[in-house]
């Protein structure tokens, strides 16, 4: 039976706190993240601080998609106005985004607390930076796939919003053989993309399922009918 989940009613306790307080807490989630609690890949961005020290931003809520043989735009679907990677794109307008394998994801979160103005976040977090091929940026060695990306655009989210989405395009990428190869390590199963998973929630109770980040399996090909 389907339930109509409404962005008011909502419990006054999600996992014990007040429901306010957590989502705030959580990087300004909306209630219905909780709700839905929907995937979305889990990437580094990278790029110079204006004085010169290297800025890493562990980042999700983004879609990437081509346009062409020669347009693939991700969409950094929400970007704090505040941070070092919203300044650093606007400067340099450049980035790079790092695809981690789950064997290095600890030492990527460890960005989100060595993010102070005068440290090098890559290096501070156990991860090595490397330069960039065709653009002016810092990449990340131990990831195995880097996409170098050129500012587009961005936009609002809605009006007032303290949070932009901002268009990149790619312009290199660099992958690991082993992960290109889906015989070897391959970009899909454990060792592939990392998937961020918003808490999966009863709207009901408030009652969190604790997850950490999910990998995807490949499915069996259907063929597609188009007649």
């Amino acid at each position: 039976m389907k339930k109509e989940v409404s962005i008011f009613d909502r419990p006054e306790k999600l996992a014990g706190y007040d429901i306010e307080q957590y989502v705030a807490f959580c990087g300004n989630l909306s209630w219905y993240d909780f709700v839905t609690a929907m995937p979305s890949l889990v990437f580094v961005v990278t790029g110079w601080k204006s004085n010169g020290k290297e800025n890493a931003c562990l980042h999700s809520w983004s879609s990437f998609m081509g346009s062409g043989l020669e347009n693939f735009i991700c969409i950094l679907g929400k970007v704090n106005k505040d941070g070092h990677m919203y300044q650093s794109l606007k400067e340099t307008k450049v980035c790079v985004l790092n695809f981690p394998s789950n064997d290095i994801y600890d030492r990527c979160v460890k960005t989100i607390s060595n993010n102070q103005f005068e440290i090098d976040e890559i290096t501070a977090s156990g991860l090595t930076a490397e330069k960039a091929a065709k653009v002016n940026a810092p990449q990340i060695k131990e990831c195995f796939l880097n996409i170098e990306c050129e500012y587009l655009w961005e936009q609002e989210l809605f009006e007032g919003s303290k949070e932009v989405a901002i268009a990149v395009r790619a312009v290199n990428i660099c992958m690991d053989s082993e992960y290109y190869d889906q015989t070897k390590l391959g970009r899909y199963g454990k060792n592939g993309y990392l998937y961020y998973i918003d808490q999966p929630t009863n709207p009901e109770t408030g009652e969190i399922t604790p997850v950490g980040p999910g990998t995807m399996e490949a499915g069996n090909p259907i063929e597609w009918i188009t007649e």
